[in-house]
């Protein structure tokens, strides 16, 4: 057995007392309140850490200063992304992988993460994008009949279009229909299932003897298009490596991949990883799109997004104003701070906010409403554009074809 897969049996044994979190591809959970601890998950996984030096080294080779949600720390560990930016430097041909798993028919704030990054290193590198829509693995784990899962596939991938990306550069795929209309996709399911036995898988992802076979047949599927030759409308028989940007909790699944992908002739996929984005009530869970009240979606009105950060945004502050002005914020836990660090450019005005809410000067209500006046034109936005995606648009995007 490969050191990666072994270190996947090992990372996701839930009884390890070394660790205060736990983390696999369906659940987050932390004591702490300021959430997972990512240096301990890093070490847990086996992962690197990315640092000033690969950062600086990004910004030399693309020409580019890091994005905002790279150089806070957001997208915080990696594997390989060394190698991505040589091939980048020498004129060798890659391309950006993600997926999106559809359990509701909105998606939330916390799902615009990965793929503003992605947009914008799609952008940086003029690469193509796959991106996979895995409603049959959300059929499998959660009480979803096919056709509502379908469902909601379809419409993600309109919020997901309403992101920007350029048509003739992505492709978005359901698991539903294109598994079935591209025999090349399902042999190189086959080839990936082949490699992994039923004893790595039950250590991989913690399945036992009650778990339902589509589950355990399932890693093969959401590795598969870390396969060039998996899109032969795109890549044709070429085997190109990809760059994965996902959350750390997706991190099982390809490090089943990159030990499975040199046994059958293809490169390891390279990873970029994201932290969670926390939930309305704190960073020990993770935003949900099944638990309302814990999540803005991005459908939500405006006066949705008010109410819910006024109701249940979990506040750093203290119980009352003179204590507030006295000890000031905690903006380590207040929710409000750490959603403005994901959404708010401008690095002087967040740190002054920082400054202010953490010497008391800037009370938890002034501090809510900063956000609310920084999420709403980004909800406004997204909504705008999510009104223009037709069902034309859509199938355009969903149109196996070649990327220019």
């Amino acid at each position: 057995m490969s050191g990666e897969l072994s270190n996947n049996i090992r990372s996701l044994s839930i009884d390890e007392k070394e660790y205060d979190d736990f983390v696999d591809p369906w659940n987050v959970v932390s004591k702490a309140d300021t959430g997972v601890d990512y240096d301990k998950l890093i070490k847990r996984f086996g992962s690197s850490k990315i640092d000033d030096e690969l950062l600086s080294r990004f910004e030399k080779v693309t020409n580019k200063p890091a994005h905002h949600l790279l150089r806070r720390g957001f997208f915080f560990s990696h594997r390989d992304l060394q190698l991505i930016l040589n091939r980048y430097e020498t004129g060798k041909p890659f391309y950006l992988y993600t997926g999106r798993g559809p359990s509701s028919l909105s998606m939330h704030l916390g799902h615009l993460i990965p793929f503003t990054l992605c947009k914008w290193l799609q952008d940086v590198f003029n690469v193509p994008l796959v991106i996979q829509l895995t409603d049959d693995e959300k059929t499998l784990w959660k009480d979803l009949k096919v056709e509502e899962a379908y469902k909601m596939a379809l419409e993600n991938a309109k919020d997901i279009i309403a992101c920007g990306f350029n048509v003739n550069k992505t492709f978005i795929f359901s698991d539903f229909t294109y598994l079935g209309q591209r025999s090349e996709f399902y042999r190189n399911v086959i080839r990936i299932q082949k490699c992994v036995t039923f004893n790595q898988v039950k250590g991989i992802f913690g399945f036992d003897d009650s778990t339902v076979i589509g589950k355990i047949a399932f890693p093969a599927v959401q590795a598969a298009p870390a396969l060039s030759t998996s899109f032969p409308d795109i890549f044709g028989d070429k085997k190109i490596p990809c760059l994965i940007p996902c959350a750390i909790d997706q991190d099982p699944y390809f490090r089943m991949t990159r030990d499975v992908c040199p046994r059958i002739g293809f490169d390891k996929p390279a990873l970029l990883h994201s932290k969670f984005f926390p939930a309305l009530q704190g960073a020990k869970t993770k935003m949900s799109a099944s638990e309302a009240n814990s999540t803005i979606y991005v459908n939500d009105t405006p006066k949705q997004l008010k109410n819910k950060i006024n109701k249940y945004a979990f506040s750093g502050g203290q119980a009352t104003v003179e204590e507030h002005r006295e000890i000031g914020g905690n903006c380590d836990v207040d929710i409000s701070y750490q959603y403005l660090r994901f959404f708010l450019d401008d690095d002087d005005k967040l740190e002054q906010i920082r400054k202010d809410y953490t010497s008391g000067k800037l009370l938890t209500g002034e501090l809510k409403k900063i956000l609310i006046d920084t999420l709403t034109p980004v909800l406004v936005q997204h909504q705008e554009n999510r009104a223009k995606i037709t069902d034309d648009v859509l199938e355009k995007f969903m149109t196996p074809r070649k990327l220019l």
